[in-house]
């Protein structure tokens, strides 16, 4: 282990049996007493620096530097004298630093503390005072090694991007592969591509060339193998093509556009590279905490969250430390832009993330005008779960030649959560309610319940926690962002068993332990119904979702068939029979009846010329 410095003497491997080192004498300033000197007799004093002499060598008396310093008796006796009749026991090794004196004028240090270092580390000749101070020294110095490696190694991959430029080539591996292989590929994990010249889908993150930090990092986060939407959509995004992506909720779709993201801001640039907008400003702390994850290790990768909620002035000092990638939400973005606080000329990549949310919630004119102040060249990347035609109408006014990303079925739900419809009316609905946190099947915590109105959350938070006595919290938009942050922290430690939520939990956050979703209200469209089971299946997890049904929801009769059947789910015979369901089939039906008469086909041609004809007759 180590030794006391005051006991450290010079001598050879020879001399162990014969020789021994004493405790030091008491400090400078106290003499030894006769009584002293007549217990010890043939003692020689030697210095610190002074060596044991060998055997049958006469000890000589030793000289010191400063007549202050400590000295220290060693014990020289004759040959066939035992070792243990004549050393001193010395003074136990110190364990904790605080037991450890203050270190006086010219007396060692311990590195770690700064007492009297008395002692010396063994693997690193560090002085030291205690063995905790020990454990504390060799515990930094490891880490300062792998500090090391790790600098070393991301210089070592820093070269290829920042010297030169990054430029995405197909992998020798998915070039080998024939035309037929890379189709059925497709067909098999349900990506559907639209656009021109779009590379083929990657098998492995190793085929992109990434920094060997980075591919450390994605098997840190625990991204093992690509998603089907990461597939498609990372070469696609390297190429810096201009895209539009829907995939399932819980799919991937942040990791596939982060990637990007990150290579992009690599490349030299004194102003933010990249910019991310969301809706919310959860999601927006999710996706930085990602980022985060993902650029561990890469040089002068900074990123910053501006989002309402959280003060400004420690947002707008994080905007002045060469930040690369830019976190934000519109409105806190819009304000910052106002005081001429961040620079947005050197934007090369926009994302904006689940963009049909973002226009329902009225952003579409703040997000246009932050566009306006970002480069025209730059490539910009939609990401929903949905593509409406409001998508669609914003894609064709923002983006350049976009290729178009489908993964899965278009605006189903996920296929990893089992669906369950109840029918339940108003009165009922809480009764039915505790039933299912009373199930020891189906509950199975935390569960997430999510209802319709801010009122309503706190109120039926507080009834479960009264009638079942479960740990419930309620979450929406009236919180303050602390609260949520807490709220959010709690849920994903298990503080929580029922979190009752209006829509704010319902897009994009990956709340992995999270198995059990209850609508206790059916969402007003199908699209958040879709973002709201879909939070029981994140990231290939399964889970169950319930949906309280009644009259009140009658205009998403016909979208629950259509959707939620194809699943297996077995619906109540309440909807199946009713005839708001009845009244919507039909009139479905003569609308396709109607666009089918209005398309001109060879069977139908030769009818509408005589109908023409005719009617032209008459007048």
């Amino acid at each position: 282990m180590f030794i006391p410095r005051s006991l450290k003497v010079k001598r050879n491997v020879s001399d162990d049996d014969k020789s021994c080192v004493a405790k030091k004498f008491k400090p400078q300033g106290e003499k030894l007493s006769s009584e002293e000197d007549r217990e010890i007799p043939n003692v020689a004093f030697v210095g610190k620096e002074t060596s044991a002499p060998s055997s049958g060598q006469s000890p000589e008396l030793g000289s010191s530097p400063d007549s202050d310093d400590h000295f220290a008796a060693v014990c020289l006796e004759g040959p066939e004298q035992s070792v243990e009749d004549s050393c001193v026991p010395e003074e136990p090794i110190k364990s904790f630093a605080k037991t450890q004196r203050l270190a006086e004028p010219g007396e060692p240090v311990c590195v770690v503390c700064g007492r009297y270092g008395e002692y010396i580390c063994d693997k690193t000749d560090a002085d030291v005072c205690s063995l905790e101070c020990k454990a504390k020294h060799l515990l930094q110095v490891t880490e300062k090694e792998e500090k090391v490696k790790l600098q070393k190694a991301s210089s070592e991959a820093e070269s290829p991007l920042l010297d030169t430029f990054y430029a995405y080539k197909e992998h020798s591996f998915i070039l080998s592969l024939l035309d037929d292989q890379v189709e059925n590929l497709k067909l098999q994990l349900g990506i559907s591509v639209q656009g021109q010249k779009v590379p083929r889908p990657i098998i492995d993150f190793e085929h992109c060339g990434f920094p060997e930090v980075l591919n450390c990092n994605l098997k840190k986060s625990g991204y093992e193998v690509p998603t089907p939407i990461q597939m498609q959509m990372i070469p696609i995004g390297l190429l810096g093509r201009d895209i539009v992506c829907s995939a399932d909720t819980g799919s991937g779709k942040t990791a596939a556009f982060l990637l990007p993201v990150i290579i992009r801001a690599l490349e030299k640039n004194g102003t933010p590279s990249a910019l991310i907008l969301t809706p919310t400003r959860e999601l927006a702390i999710q996706i930085e905490r990602q980022a985060k994850e993902l650029m561990c290790g890469l040089p002068n990768m900074r990123t910053v969250l501006l989002v309402g909620g959280l003060p400004l002035p420690p947002q707008l000092y994080r905007l002045k430390q060469n930040v690369k990638v830019i976190i934000a939400t519109p409105g806190r973005l819009l304000e910052i832009m106002k005081q001429n606080s961040v620079e947005l000329s050197g934007i090369k990549i926009v994302v904006i993330d689940e963009a049909d949310t973002m226009l329902k919630m009225g952003f579409q004119q703040q997000v246009l005008d932050i566009l306006e102040n970002t480069p025209p060249d730059r490539q910009t990347v939609l990401v929903s779960a949905t593509i409406p035609a409001s998508i669609e109408r914003l894609a064709s006014q923002l983006l350049h030649d976009p290729v178009r990303i489908i993964i899965g079925e278009k605006n189903l739900p996920c296929p990893n959560v089992r669906q369950i419809i109840l029918w339940v009316e108003e009165p009922s609905k809480k009764k039915k309610l505790f039933e299912i946190l009373n199930d020891e099947k189906l509950f199975k915590p935390p569960v997430l319940v999510f209802v319709d109105c801010k009122l309503g959350a706190d109120l039926l938070s507080d009834a479960i926690h009264k009638i079942t006595g479960l740990q419930s919290i309620s979450m929406h938009s009236d919180k303050t962002q602390v609260e949520r942050t807490r709220i959010l922290q709690g849920l994903f430690q298990g503080d929580y068993e029922v979190v009752v939520s209006t829509g704010v939990l319902g897009r994009g956050l990956d709340l992995l332990n999270v198995r059990l979703v209850v609508n206790f209200d059916m969402p007003s469209s199908m699209d958040e119904y879709v973002h709201q089971v879909g939070r029981a299946g994140r990231l290939g997890h399964s889970g169950t979702a319930i949906t309280f049904i009644n009259n009140n929801t009658k205009k998403l009769f016909l979208d629950i068939v259509k959707r939620v059947k194809p699943t297996g789910s077995i619906l109540p015979p309440q909807l199946l029979n009713s005839p708001y369901l009845h009244e919507q089939k039909r009139k479905e039906q003569q609308r396709v009846n109607q666009a089918q008469n209005t398309v001109v086909t060879g069977d139908n041609l030769m009818d509408i010329i005589k109908k023409h004809d005719k009617s032209h007759s008459q007048k």
